[in-house]
C-alpha cells in the first residue's frame, strides 16, 4: 500500500479535512498510512465517542455499591460476601447486517471478553435484537442468521443465554440491531483493570493468531450504510467459540496467580485500541515490535496487524519474572503467547517492524485529546396527546386480543430461546420468557436478576420520556421477580448524529435516562454508543437499550409470572388512566404510531416497585408481572399462558372505556396473583402505603374471560401466541 496520503484515502479512513489537519499538527508532519489508520480507528465514533462524550457525562455513575463505573472493560457492583457482579452490553449492529451469523457470534465473543478480562467468570448472556418488518425480504434471513450466531457461540463456549428481547419495525429494514450483554461474577479482591504500569515491563500477546479479518471494523461501524453495504463483508470478524473457551480458562487460571499487572481484550480496533487504552490509562508509552505478533497469514504488514479485529485475543502487562509461568499456562491451553514489547516512559505508541520504526504517535492524541463535538441538536415537534375517544375501539375485542398476542411484537419468542442453551452451568433458576432471567450465584443463596428492555416508539415520540421509560422498565422487570435493582449498562443505538434531529433524540434520551437513574438509585456502570445506524439517510427508531442487573439476597423468595393456583385474586397495582398514545394496540391493530407516549411518574415508579418487592421478600407474593407493551390485556394473557390457567376479570372498577382499560400502557403498574390467605394483608398494606390497588378478578378456568368484553379460550390464545414465529420462519414466500 502506498504511503502517499491523498484526499480520497483520508475520506476512506472516515476522517474529515479538519481532523486530518489536526493529526498533522499533533505529529508536526504528515502521517504515514499506518499512522493514519491508527488515528482513523481511534477517532472513530465507535472508539472515541466524539459526538456523545459531552452528553454521557450527564448520566449518574456512582453509588455505595458501585465498585467501578464507565471507563473500564465492564462495570462492577458489590453483591455482598466479598463478591462482585461484572457486566456490560455492546452493539454489533453493522457486522450483523452484513454477515448475520458471524456478526452476532463475534458480538457475543467480544462482550464475553470484556467481562472475563476483569477477572469474572461469565455466568449469563442476554441480548436485545431489532429487525425490520416481517414482510421485508431480508428480515427472515437476518433473524435466522443472528439467532444461530448467538446460539452457536454461546452454546459452544458454555455460558447460558438466559433471555433478551426481539422486536420488529420497518425502520430497521436496512440496519438491524444486535446488542449483546454478559454478566459475570468475581471475587472483589481479584478484579483486574487495564491501566499499564512499570517502565520496562513486558507487553504480552495471548490467544489466537492475527489474521486479515475485521480490518477497519470500527470505522465501518461508524458510518451509515449505502448501496455498497455488501462490499463491506471483509470487515466482519470471524469467531471461534472453542478458542474463546480455552482463553477464558487460561486467563482465569493466570489470574489466580500474582502475575498480571494489567489486561485488556482486543475488541474494536484490535491491537491498536488495546495497546493505546492500556498505555493511556497508565500514563505510559508502549514500544511494540510487530515482527513478533503471531500471525496466521503470510506476509501480513503492520497496517493489517494493528487494524485487524481477529477474535479471541488479549493483551497483558506482566510482573517481571512471570513470563515463563504465564507462557506455560497458555501453552497448556494450546494458545499463542508472545512478548511483543515493553512499557516506556516516552508517552508514545512506538511501533517497529523488521528493525524499522514504522509509527510513532503521542498516546494522549489518540484518547483524551481526540476530537469532541458539540453537535447541533433540536428536539422533535411535540405530538398531540390522544384521549381514548380519539382511538378507535375494536369491533371484536377477542379478535383484537388474538391479533396482538399472535402478532410479531407480542408473540412467543420460544423459537428463538430454544436455540440457546439457557441451562448450561446449572444455575439458571428463572428461564427466558419472564420479566427477568434469574441466575443463582453459585454455591450461595443469592441470585442475580437480568433484563434488557427499551420501547423505541416511545423514544421516537418523546425522547426524554422514552429514555425515562426504558430505564424504569428494566427497574420494574427486576423488581417483578423480587430483585433489588443495582445498576444498568446501556447500548445507545441512534442514527446519524450530524443531523440535528437525530442528535436531539440522543440528547433527550440521555436526559430522560439520567433523571430516571437518579430517581431510582440505579446508576449506569458501563455501556456503548452506536451511531450512524441508518441506510441512505433513513435512520432507525432511536433505541437506547437498557440492560439491568439486580440482586436477590435469598433466591427462595422469588416471583415468576405464571399463575400458580386457581382462585388467586388478581390485583392491579398502580394508577390506570388508559393511555393509548404510541401504544402497541394502535400500531399493530390500527396501523397508527401517533400520540404522546405514556408519562413516567418516577415517584410512583419508586413507590409502587418498592411495595411490590417488599411483598415478594416477605413471602406474600409469588406471581407478579409488570405492565408494559400491550397493557393489562398482554400481561394477563402472558401470566395465564405461563401458568396454563385462565382468568376472569371485570373492568368496571377501572371506570374506563374497555379498549383504554385493556390496551392502555400507563406506567408504574404490576399485576399480582394473590392467594386468598394473603389478600387482606396485601390490600391493607397497599392502602397504608398510599398505593393504588384494584381487585379485578381471579384465576381459574380455561379461557381469558373479561366481563361484557370478551371470552377467548386459552387454547386459541396459545395457538396464536406460540404459532406466529415458527410459521413466519417456515414461510416459503420470503
Amino acid at each position: 500500500m502506498s504511503d502517499v496520503i491523498t484526499p480520497a484515502i483520508i475520506q476512506e479512513h472516515g476522517l474529515n479535512e479538519e481532523e486530518y489537519a489536526r493529526i498533522e499538527r499533533v505529529l508536526g508532519r504528515a502521517p504515514n498510512l499506518l499512522e493514519l489508520g491508527i488515528y482513523s480507528v481511534m477517532w472513530s465514533e465507535h472508539c472515541s465517542y466524539k459526538s456523545s462524550r459531552l452528553h454521557l457525562k450527564k448520566l449518574p455513575t456512582k453509588a455505595p455499591w458501585v465498585i467501578c463505573g464507565p471507563g473500564e472493560n465492564a462495570g462492577v457492583v458489590d453483591i455482598g460476601d466479598g463478591q462482585a457482579a461484572i457486566f456490560k452490553m455492546e452493539s454489533h449492529n453493522h457486522p450483523s447486517f452484513i454477515e448475520p451469523y458471524q456478526g452476532a457470534a463475534t458480538g457475543v465473543g467480544g462482550i464475553l471478553r470484556d467481562v472475563f478480562t476483569m477477572g469474572a467468570r461469565p455466568v449469563a448472556n442476554m441480548n436485545a435484537l431489532r429487525f425490520g418488518a416481517p414482510e421485508h425480504l431480508k428480515t427472515r434471513h437476518l433473524l435466522s442468521g443472528v439467532v444461530a450466531g448467538i446460539g452457536g457461540y454461546g452454546n459452544c463456549v458454555g455460558v447460558p443465554t438466559v433471555g433478551g428481547e426481539t422486536d420488529f419495525h420497518p425502520s430497521y429494514n436496512g440496519n438491524i440491531l444486535v446488542n449483546a450483554m454478559t454478566v459475570g461474577v468475581a471475587e472483589i479482591d481479584k478484579i483486574f483493570y487495564s491501566a499499564a504500569a512499570g517502565i520496562g515491563n513486558s507487553v504480552v500477546y495471548v490467544g489466537s493468531r492475527t489474521g486479515r479479518d475485521g480490518i477497519h471494523g470500527a470505522t465501518m461501524a461508524s458510518t451509515e450504510f449505502s448501496e455498497d453495504t455488501e462490499e463491506k463483508r471483509p470487515t466482519v470478524q470471524v469467531g471461534d467459540p472453542f478458542t474463546e473457551k480455552r482463553l477464558i480458562e487460561a486467563c482465569l487460571e493466570l489470574m489466580s496467580t500474582d502475575a498480571i499487572i494489567a489486561i485488556q481484550d482486543m475488541g474494536a480496533a484490535g491491537l491498536t485500541s488495546s495497546s493505546v487504552e492500556m498505555a493511556s490509562k497508565g500514563g505510559v508509552g508502549f514500544a511494540l515490535d510487530l515482527s513478533k505478533v503471531p500471525c496466521r497469514e503470510d506476509g501480513m504488514q503492520p497496517y493489517e496487524m494493528m487494524l485487524s479485529e481477529s477474535q479471541e485475543r488479549m493483551l497483558m502487562v506482566l510482573k517481571p519474572g512471570h513470563e515463563a509461568e504465564a507462557q506455560a499456562i497458555f501453552r497448556k491451553w494450546e494458545l499463542d503467547f508472545a512478548v511483543i514489547g515493553q512499557i516506556t516512559d516516552s508517552g508514545n505508541l512506538s511501533l517497529t517492524f523488521e528493525g524499522d520504526l514504522v509509527a510513532d504517535i503521542p498516546v494522549p492524541s489518540l484518547t483524551d485529546d481526540a476530537p469532541i463535538y458539540d453537535r447541533p441538536h433540536v428536539q422533535p415537534s411535540r405530538r398531540a396527546p390522544l384521549s381514548p375517544d380519539q382511538v378507535a375501539r375494536p369491533d371484536d375485542y377477542g379478535a383484537a386480543l388474538l391479533q396482538l398476542m399472535g402478532g410479531p411484537n407480542l408473540s412467543s419468542r420460544r423459537w428463538i430461546w430454544e436455540q440457546y442453551d439457557h441451562m448450561v452451568m446449572a444455575d439458571t433458576i428463572q428461564r427466558p420468557g419472564g420479566d427477568a432471567a434469574v441466575v443463582r450465584v453459585h454455591g450461595t443463596q443469592k441470585a442475580l436478576a437480568i433484563s434488557t428492555d427499551c420501547t423505541p416508539r416511545y423514544v421516537a415520540a418523546d425522547p426524554k420520556e422514552g429514555g425515562k421509560q426504558a430505564v424504569a422498565e428494566t427497574w420494574r422487570n427486576l423488581t417483578a421477580v423480587g430483585a433489588t435493582p443495582l445498576a444498568i449498562t446501556d447500548c445507545l443505538n441512534f442514527g446519524n448524529p450530524e443531523r440535528p434531529q437525530i442528535m436531539g433524540q440522543f440528547v433527550g434520551a440521555i436526559e430522560g435516562m439520567a433523571e430516571a437513574c437518579h430517581a431510582l438509585d440505579y446508576p449506569v456502570v458501563s455501556g456503548n454508543v452506536s451511531l450512524y445506524n441508518e441506510t441512505n439517510g433513513t435512520g432507525i427508531l432511536p433505541t437506547p437499550a437498557i440492560g439491568g442487573v439486580g440482586l436477590l439476597k435469598n433466591a427462595q423468595r422469588m416471583a415468576g409470572l405464571a399463575f400458580r393456583r386457581t382462585g388467586d385474586r388478581l390485583i392491579l397495582i398502580g394508577e390506570t388512566k388508559g393511555h393509548l398514545g404510541s401504544s402497541l394496540y394502535m400500531m399493530d391493530c390500527l396501523g397508527r404510531e401517533d400520540g404522546t407516549p405514556p408519562p413516567v411518574d418516577l415517584v410512583a415508579e419508586r413507590k409502587n416497585g418498592d411495595f411490590v418487592r417488599s411483598q415478594i421478600e416477605a413471602g406474600l407474593l409469588d406471581a407478579v408481572h409488570d405492565l408494559s407493551s400491550g397493557g393489562l390485556a398482554a400481561s394477563l394473557c402472558e401470566m395465564a399462558l405461563a401458568g396454563n390457567m385462565g382468568a376472569r376479570i371485570d373492568l368496571a372498577p377501572l371506570s374506563l372505556p374497555a379498549h383504554a382499560a385493556l390496551f392502555g400502557e400507563d406506567q408504574a403498574r404490576y399485576l399480582l396473583a394473590v392467594s386468598k390467605d394473603n389478600l387482606a394483608e396485601i390490600l391493607a398494606l397497599a392502602e397504608k402505603a398510599g398505593i393504588d390497588a384494584v381487585d379485578l378478578g381471579e384465576t381459574g378456568g380455561s379461557s381469558i374471560h373479561i366481563a361484557d368484553v370478551l371470552d377467548v379460550p386459552l387454547d386459541d390464545l396459545r395457538k396464536a401466541h406460540e404459532g406466529w414465529m415458527p410459521q413466519f420462519m417456515a414461510r416459503a414466500d420470503l
